[in-house]
């Protein structure tokens, strides 16, 4: 388990999968044997599989334990769920649960649970089925969405012929809403006296960033800001998926830009390990310290 502290607070690393599960020339039309042997001694193992020629992206959520609150960011694709579109994540049985419980947090003690966007792997564990019934997996929590991207997805369900991102906002954030335990936010907002949302949209339309203060000292919660750290050395690099491409692209460069003249400790939500780290300006562009 994976562990990082910030000031008073306590992070901790909640895995899911970490695979090899993309072709590098799918994720990024832009990479080239070149590039490859331009970084190949940082992306192997841990960010790129050489036997397979595969990207290496891990699924995991952050808990995040500051002043007694245990919150969990990010809720990743859940158990059971078929998604045979994304067959790395179809049908998943994982002991997610059982590791946030050895990290700190049995479901029951989790007081906050914040979505840094709402794709198919950011909310798959808000709910667990009872009774045929789809329910809040953290019964005790206010869960924290983006208004944004929960108004672009409540439309687009309305009228698409198929439930959209493959169903997960009808199991996993609809019966959040309905039971009453949503709070619907638009930023910049300040959550607590710690923890300030910051917009980031692009990669979904209302994407967010959540950062963190602490005793002096920050981190940033990126989501899907970006997916590798390949990003960060050519930040116009995009992930396929995304609402408006240069809007994300814009966003990345805020993000970078915001981590390298603050210090913050950077926690995505894809980065193989070591997991998080640290920005820093190179000329006019950017490296990660990362491990």
């Amino acid at each position: 388990m994976s562990v990082f502290n910030v000031g008073r607070a306590s992070i901790a690393r909640i895995e899911e999968t970490y695979l090899p599960v993309y072709k590098a020339g799918d994720l990024f039309p832009e990479w080239s044997k070149e590039i490859h042997a331009k970084h190949q001694a940082w992306l192997e193992p841990n960010h790129y599989d050489s036997a397979s020629g595969l990207i290496k992206l891990s699924v995991h959520s952050w808990l995040l334990q500051i002043d007694g609150k245990k919150i969990l960011i990010d809720a990743c694709c859940g158990n059971s769920k078929p998604r045979p579109l994304r067959p790395h994540w179809n049908m998943l049985n994982t002991p997610y649960l059982d590791r946030l419980a050895a990290a700190g947090a049995r479901p029951d003690e989790i007081d906050l649970v914040m979505c840094t966007h709402l794709h198919h792997d950011h909310v798959g564990w808000n709910t667990q089925q009872k009774d045929g019934c789809w329910v809040p997996t953290f019964p005790n929590a206010r869960y924290v969405f983006s208004k944004p991207d929960f108004e672009y997805y409540k439309k687009a369900d309305a009228e698409a012929a198929e439930p959209v991102e493959f169903g997960t906002f009808r199991e996993c954030v609809l019966p959040v809403v309905d039971a009453g335990r949503a709070d619907l936010v638009a930023g910049p907002h300040r959550l607590s006296e710690h923890i300030e949302i910051i917009p980031a949209p692009g990669h979904s339309a209302g994407h967010v960033v959540f950062k963190i203060e602490s005793a002096g000292q920050q981190a940033m919660f990126i989501g899907d800001v970006f997916h590798h750290l390949l990003q960060i050395y050519y930040p116009h690099w995009n992930f396929p998926k995304n609402s408006d491409a240069e809007q994300a692209r814009t966003s990345r460069r805020m993000v970078l830009d915001q981590a390298a003249s603050s210090g913050a400790l950077v926690l995505p939500c894809h980065v193989g390990a070591p997991f998080a780290g640290h920005i820093e300006t190179a000329g006019d562009g950017f490296v990660p310290r990362f491990g």
